[in-house]
């Protein structure tokens, strides 16, 4: 036996290593890529073939791979040698046949290809100088105008940038020709053909060439004459507005400016004859290249300019008689108009003279100051008295201009302005004196008015419990003052009858000296105040050393708080946040106690009191403060430990779970399948659980995430992902292994099938048909009628466990403000809009009870959707405010998902019994409460149920009293 399977062996490493050969030496026969096309085409059809020769190829090695596995566990350890050495060298033979038959083949089919798609290009090479050839060669036609000449001339630029372009094209070309004749040596791309395509090229590159410098100078001729024409246009209608401004009455120009400027225009005219003929000899040149109607055009547009030219040169000659005429009656009326601005001039010189001697020298609010302006005034009075003669005499000048035909208004304004000034000095001279005079008043009265500003002020320190010092002082060197300025008052009796007059005066001196009495009386008071105030400063020196440190100290307190408002990282931050935050309190508890040991020394002093009271109010405010920032940190620390708590304990789970059921892929065998599948569905049967788990650590995510810095949201959120991620492929390989279990199951096995759907009803229903997409298929042949029917109560049952779902978390996510909460009952009345559509769904199923039965498992559809709608109801019906998530709820619907069968039917056994037996427990409470009305003091009834939630002892004997 052992020797037939080396000679096996033998064989077939023999058999295989001929047939490597030959295909080595067909691949060297066609291994050649000189030749014409259709050689190469030949080369190519047969390296095809010897390429799918390669699985023959690999199924011989396959096979002495075999029959050397069979070799080597027969022979002994002496010939295993040799059977390694033949098996090693057919390897390597066959590795260098499949990359000889790869390269082989890839380098023909890549000479193919490569000279397909140059025959392609050299065709589109053709045809684009057969299209440029006819575009090129018809004649220029003869434009209209500018405008069309250039745009004639843009389309031959489009046409040479395009055979400009070309040239890359062709370069390419050319080099793919030579790469290509050296590899196939073909005449058809030969150095010949190459010339010949690139004399063709040049032609058309001349051509063009040719056609855009003859349209560049038909062109620039054409832009030429336009340029001029509009030159002289421009230049025309300078001239016109020029000599219409001369012509104008509207201008203020003199006739001898208007005649001058009229000489200019007309030699100006004269010279424009000249430009009109270099402009006709311009326009016989552009015309031989112009279309008919464009000469045409052009000639009517010269004509035009020669009538302009023409009117313009009859417009001087009469406007230059005109101002002739004018010009002689303007030399007497300009001398009279000269000696009238004189005399103007003169006299505002002299009212403005008089008004800088009013407004010389600053103005200071003093006594001798005010008394110089007083008499400046007077003084200015008088001249303005004598110059009212010169007004006349400007009048009498002004009618004697009025007999010219000249405008007389600007003069007759100056006029105007001249008498306007003489009244304003007037005015201002009579108001400047009436302001000194109330000046004066008031500086004589001020010092009286100020003391009687200043004597309540006084009056009022004086009456003050607690004055100052400082002001004492201040009012003592005020009082100084006003005595200096009541004395000053005294000796300036002559000067006040002046000005006041003799009774005005006198009363005036009598105030005067009841102010110096009252004054002396008050500094008398503010002496014998300074003196006790300056006693009681020495009893509270101290209280500064004593109260400054308490500040600062405060004041580093309330630094450590704001430099706690930043978000923590993780949670090993926020917990050494708290712990700084209760360092923080236990420094400000300190200080509270030195604060307390201050107040009692400052009692008797409000204003050290009121000091004190404002720092004890500051550090109340950041006690709340700090008190608020450690119950928010404590929160923030429990939810950051409570999901870091149930995101372990889950991805825990899924871990475990993944490594159990992946060791059921490789388990072989139908009994050790069966005998481990029941582990696997009970396993199975915690996903919806885990799936509900999964939502719960999601929601308590969003919290934690909003109080934590970005790095850490970043890395929560990264969790997150990835344990949805281990979640998904955990469902996929359960589905998987599902999938296989069934394929291997025998199809007339119809009692163990019965049996599996049963478990799978078994496993949450839609949950496990989540994870078995195969479900439907093994109903195919119950029926096509049944099965349809089937699938209405399949889908329903999906359809309700998605909306349970929904509903779950909208109740289980958190919501901390009034929008989140208003979202929230939002999405509520989305799901309730929906209950009428899955009313009427359930409603078909009803309808379909005669095909389906009175299945157990409709009774339980029904109850289950019933369930969802009453708290449905429930939930929507809810305040803003109590809208939260129910525990009670949240139970119940993982109940429901895990309950199915004997377990549902006896979950509604007990709902169904729970008020029958609170209602006998109601009735037995009120049994109970029948002796009260009988005696309130009865031992006996002291003893009994209703009395016996407190311990007491028992006596057997009659009442004592």
């Amino acid at each position: 036996m052992t020797q037939q399977l080396q000679d096996e062996f033998d064989s077939s490493v023999e058999n295989a290593e001929a047939w490597m050969k030959a295909i080595q030496e067909r691949l060297r026969i066609n291994d050649n890529t000189k030749g014409p096309r259709s050689a190469l085409e030949a080369r190519l059809r047969e390296t095809e073939k010897i390429c799918a020769l390669e699985p023959e190829g690999s199924l011989k090695i396959d096979l002495i791979l075999v029959k050397a596995d069979a070799a080597l566990r027969s022979i002994s350890e002496d010939k295993k040698h040799e059977v390694l050495s033949k098996l090693r060298h057919i390897k390597a033979l066959w590795e260098e046949t499949a990359i000889y038959i790869t390269h082989c083949h890839s380098r023909i089919e890549w000479v193919w290809l490569h000279w397909s798609e140059y025959l392609k290009a050299q065709d589109e090479f053709y045809a684009w100088i057969h299209n440029m050839r006819v575009t090129l060669e018809p004649d220029i036609e003869l434009q209209l105008g500018l405008k069309e000449k250039q745009w004639q001339l843009s389309h031959a630029q489009v046409l040479l940038n395009d055979v400009l372009n070309q040239s890359v094209l062709l370069e390419r070309l050319l080099e793919e020709a030579a790469s290509l004749f050296n590899r196939i040596g073909d005449p058809s791309v030969d150095e010949d053909v190459q010339k010949k395509m690139r004399v063709e090229y040049e032609g058309i590159k001349e051509e063009a060439q040719s056609r855009v410098k003859l349209l560049e100078k038909i062109t620039n001729e054409h832009e030429r004459y336009s340029t001029d024409v509009n030159q002289f246009q421009s230049w025309l209608n300078g001239v016109t507005e020029r000599l219409n401004c001369c012509i104008g009455e509207a201008t203020k120009s003199s006739a001898e400016d208007k005649l001058k400027a009229l000489k200019e225009i007309t030699k100006d005219i004269r010279s424009g004859g000249k430009k009109w003929k270099y402009l006709e000899n311009q326009c016989a040149e552009v015309i031989q290249n112009t279309s008919p109607l464009g000469a045409e055009r052009m000639k009517d547009e010269l004509e035009e300019l020669k009538k302009a030219l023409e009117k313009l040169k009859l417009l001087s000659s009469e406007e230059e008689e005109r101002l002739l005429k004018i010009q002689q009656s303007e030399s007497a009326y300009k001398s009279q108009v000269r000696q009238l601005e004189a005399d103007i001039q003169e006299f505002k010189k002299d009212l403005q003279k008089l008004e800088n001697d009013l407004n010389s020298g600053e103005r200071e609010k003093t006594e001798d100051a005010f008394v110089a302006q007083w008499r400046k005034c007077n003084a200015t009075r008088a001249v303005l008295a004598a110059e009212e003669s010169k007004i006349e005499r400007l009048k009498a000048q002004l009618k004697d201009l009025l007999q010219f035909s000249q405008d007389v208004q600007p003069h007759a304004e100056s006029v105007v302005s001249a008498i306007r000034d003489y009244q304003s000095v007037r005015r201002k001279t009579s108001k400047l004196s009436t302001d000194v005079e109330t000046q004066l008043r008031k500086v004589f009265q001020n010092p009286v008015q100020d003391f009687e500003q200043w004597k309540p002020s006084v009056q009022m320190l004086l009456e003050s419990p607690e004055p100052s010092l400082a002001q004492i002082e201040v009012a003592l060197a005020e009082s100084s003052q006003f005595k200096e300025t009541l004395m000053t008052l005294q000796l300036k009796k002559d000067l006040l009858n002046s000005i006041f007059g003799e009774e005005n005066a006198k009363s005036f001196l009598s105030e005067v000296a009841e102010a110096s009495k009252e004054r002396a009386i008050l500094h008398k008071r503010l002496l014998q105040t300074k003196s006790k105030l300056q006693n009681l400063i020495s009893q509270h020196e101290d209280f500064d050393v004593d109260f400054a440190p308490l500040q600062m100290k405060l004041s580093a307190i309330k630094a450590k708080l704001d430099l706690q408002h930043e978000q923590q990282p993780d949670l090993l931050g926020k917990k050494t946040q708290l712990q700084r935050l209760q360092m923080i309190q236990d420094d400000l508890a300190e200080l509270a106690i030195q604060m307390e040991e201050v107040e009692i020394l400052v009692q008797s002093n409000p204003t050290q009191k009121h000091e004190m009271d404002q720092l004890s109010s500051d550090a109340q405010a950041i006690e709340r403060s700090l008190k608020m920032m450690i119950q928010q940190t404590e929160d923030h620390v429990q939810k950051h430990w409570a999901f870091n708590d149930k995101l372990s304990d889950l991805q825990q789970w899924i871990t475990a779970t993944t490594g159990k059921i992946s060791s059921y892929q490789g388990a072989a065998g139908e009994q050790s399948t069966e005998s481990r599948m029941a582990d696997l569905e009970r396993w199975i049967a915690e996903f919806p659980d885990k799936e509900i788990q999964l939502y719960l650590v999601e929601a308590h995510g969003q919290p934690v995430m909003e109080n934590s810095s970005p790095e850490e949201t970043a890395h929560i959120q990264a969790e997150l992902d990835q344990l949805k991620e281990s979640w998904r492929s955990l469902k996929k390989m359960t589905a998987g292994i599902l999938k296989r279990r069934r394929l291997n199951r025998p199809v007339a096995d119809k009692k163990k099938k019965k049996i599996a759907s049963v478990d799978s009803k078994h496993m949450s229903g839609p949950a496990s048909r989540l994870l078995d997409p195969t479900y439907k298929q093994e109903r195919i042949g119950e029926g096509q009628n049944t099965s349809s029917h089937l699938a209405l109560l399949h889908d329903f049952e999906e359809w309700l466990q998605g909306e349970n779902i929904k509903l779950f978390k909208i109740l289980a996510a958190t919501s901390s403000s009034t929008e989140e909460i208003k979202a929230r009952r939002n999405k509520l009345e989305k799901l309730q809009a929906r209950v009428p559509d899955g009313q009427h769904r359930f409603e078909d199923l009803l309808h379909l009870r005669a095909v389906i039965g009175d299945s157990e498992g409709l009774e339980d559809l029904r109850y289950r959707w019933m369930l969802y709608k009453s708290h449905l109801k429930d939930y929507t019906s809810l305040p803003v405010g109590r809208l939260q998530c129910s525990l009670s709820y949240c139970l119940l619907y993982v109940f429901q998902k895990r309950s199915g069968g004997v377990c549902s039917f006896l979950h509604r056994v007990c709902w169904a019994a729970l008020p029958l037996q609170l209602l006998l427990l109601l009735l037995l409470f009120l049994a109970f409460l029948l002796p009260l009305a009988k005696d309130k003091r009865s031992c006996t009834l002291a003893n009994n149920f209703a009395r016996s939630f407190n311990l007491m002892l028992r006596y057997e004997a009659p009442p004592p009293t």
